[in-house]
């Protein structure tokens, strides 16, 4: 890695009280003047950089049906590895229960294996279906000190925004359950929508070198224990949406988008190859008005780019679909 530098603002991956600045010298990096950061050529033991090699068990069965299929692909998402297990329940509620259990045996398996649980979410009806975890016994018996939570996307707007991620997830979830503040990296609402992408990823490398985030061997991209997606009626997940350039990236970790056909239209989003580089991936999905979408999914491949959400494929990691009743209700078996 040839010599960079790169300047952080003050409040890069910041927590839910203050402008919490993150990594400031205790991983191997070096501090020049004010926030300045300068890495030399082996400053993550020379191998490591934020970008993805280009190449092409957890969680129990509740009451659900399976379902495997098999097609070629890469890990950037050429193609669809495996479409995972499908998992369909009578009601929202049902649901809610099933992804608490499923959440946190996760999170006491990475705990004991790793000492860490690295969950990434997302948007949307998701942190409100994540609200079981707030109740008994989740509160109590989830080593939420343990837990290091990302976002899979964030829109480019301020932490207080209506718009934001950051803010569904704290008040929805995060404020209720007793997580380290300094565990919770949301993005530098500060910087560009591309500044902002470059300095989510510089600490991402910072914590992949200290292994809070394992490393995939196969991609060198993060391998986070848990990444929770939703999905959109367009089959969108995360902000990479239908036909968009972005579905291509390949190597970086975390790319920005200035022209989203969802507003807000600046944004930044992990890339298919770290999805799919994730011990473990969750779609959840649920209503009627996502059934048509769902459907296609898990009916013929379709061409490249044109369905996100048929990309999702751990190449080294278990893929889950928690799915209700009415969103599965065009699929073969489940109407």
């Amino acid at each position: 890695m040839s010599n960079l530098s790169l300047t952080l603002a003050r409040g890069s991956f910041r927590d839910l009280s203050k402008n919490f600045y993150f990594g400031k010298s205790s991983v191997g990096v070096q501090r020049i003047s004010g926030s300045s950061i300068r890495l030399g050529p082996g400053a993550f033991g020379g191998w490591f950089s934020s970008h993805c090699k280009s190449k092409g068990k957890s969680g129990r069965v509740i009451r659900e049906s399976s379902m495997a299929m098999s097609t070629a692909g890469d890990s950037g998402g050429g193609g669809v590895q495996k479409r995972g297990e499908f998992r369909v329940f009578e009601n929202v509620d049902e649901l809610s229960t099933s992804l608490a259990d499923y959440v946190a045996e996760l999170s006491e398996v990475a705990v004991k294996e790793r000492g860490a649980f690295a969950v990434v979410l997302s948007g949307g009806s998701l942190i409100s279906l994540l609200g079981k975890l707030t109740e008994a016994p989740y509160i109590k018996t989830v080593d939420w000190a343990e837990w290091h939570v990302f976002w899979v996307d964030e829109r480019v707007v301020a932490k207080n925004h209506p718009e934001s991620n950051y803010k569904l997830a704290k008040d929805g979830l995060l404020s209720k359950v007793p997580i380290i503040p300094g565990h919770v990296y949301s993005i530098n609402d500060s910087l560009s929508a591309e500044n902002a992408a470059e300095d989510y990823a510089f600490g991402l490398r910072q914590l992949v070198k200290t292994r809070i985030v394992d490393v995939a061997k196969i991609t060198d991209c993060p391998k986070f224990d848990l990444i929770l997606l939703g999905m959109g009626p367009d089959g969108h997940i995360a902000s990479l949406f239908p036909n968009h350039p972005l579905i291509n990236e390949k190597e970086e970790w975390v790319a920005f988008i200035t022209d989203s056909p969802k507003p807000p239209p600046e944004r930044i989003t992990f890339t298919l190859p770290v999805i799919n580089s994730a011990a473990n991936v969750a779609v959840v999905v649920t209503g009627a008005g996502k059934a048509e979408t769902l459907k296609k999914v898990f009916g013929e491949e379709l061409p490249h780019g044109s369905l996100p959400a048929q990309m999702v494929s751990p190449i080294d990691g278990n893929l889950v679909w928690l799915v209700d009743k009415e969103a599965a209700s065009k699929i073969v078996g489940h109407s």
